[in-house]
């Protein structure tokens, strides 16, 4: 809906503050919502909503692999110490 009112040249002028009014929303949020939503269709550019969780999803998974890379490198610098140990 505000999509196409900011179409309309007829209806452009303050189309998005009328519309939140009419929702009972914050004119910044539906400006927001309205500015994803024309990236999402390719109108603007910037980042997708789908690429935005792919890329929190890989930074989640990045992170969890440098937890369990480091927690083997101190197992595996534990271990090496404990051969080294001379033996009783």
């Amino acid at each position: 809906m505000a999509v196409e009112a900011r179409q309309d040249p007829a209806t452009r002028a303050g189309a998005l503050k009328r519309i939140a009014d009419q929702l009972g929303v914050h004119p910044e949020a539906l400006r927001t919502w309205v500015k994803q939503a024309e990236v999402d269709d390719g109108v603007r550019p910037g980042t997708t909503t789908s690429d935005a969780e792919r890329i929190a999803q890989l930074e989640r998974e990045n992170r969890e692999l440098r937890r369990a890379n480091t927690i083997l490198k101190q197992a595996s610098a534990f271990f090496a110490a404990e051969i080294d140990r001379p033996q009783r």
